[in-house]
């Protein structure tokens, strides 16, 4: 595969800020992501809903709450902190485009990636190390800590796609 044509722009879904369902988004005027060195930039074949999607969204993971956990998954958590209500513990920036569990086809790669992966059909592995951290523990989830799957495309890094 020579060519694949890329639009500047693209549809997808954003979080904008811990919360119910009226934090999420539709938006048709996002810019496709350009993939880094050690990234692929994948064609959104399909996208699930992953229950880290609903508790990034709701605030779930925020050491604030801590009862009626089971409640939150429409309206959010009033308990929810800003500042820890992510997988990593770490404060997320908004907009945030969701999805952790993806796949669809290598439509582009950054430096150092094998142009040979262009047209590769992929599954994305939504838990990675952090890139900033890699020697620890210390892990983000696709669509929590970087942007995901809710999108026409979507950037990641290239050790954690696998072929389908």
């Amino acid at each position: 595969m020579n060519h694949i044509d890329i639009p500047e722009t693209m549809a997808g879904v954003v979080l904008t800020g811990h919360g119910g369902l009226d934090k999420l988004e539709y938006r048709n005027n996002l810019k496709v992501p350009k993939p880094d060195a050690g990234q692929v930039l994948i064609e959104v074949g399909a996208s699930a809903i992953n229950n880290t999607d609903i508790n990034t969204r709701t605030g779930w993971y925020s050491k604030g709450v801590t009862t009626g956990t089971d409640q939150g998954a429409s309206a959010g958590f009033e308990t929810a902190n800003e500042e820890d209500g992510t997988w990593s513990g770490k404060p997320l920036s908004f907009p945030r485009i969701q999805g952790a569990d993806v796949c669809g086809i290598i439509v582009a790669v950054g430096e150092g990636v094998d142009s040979g992966r262009i047209g590769e059909r992929v599954l994305v592995r939504p838990m990675q190390q952090a890139p900033d951290n890699p020697s620890s523990y210390n892990l983000i989830t696709f669509g929590s800590e970087c942007n995901g799957g809710y999108a026409e495309y979507a950037e990641y890094a290239e050790y954690a796609v696998a072929p389908r």
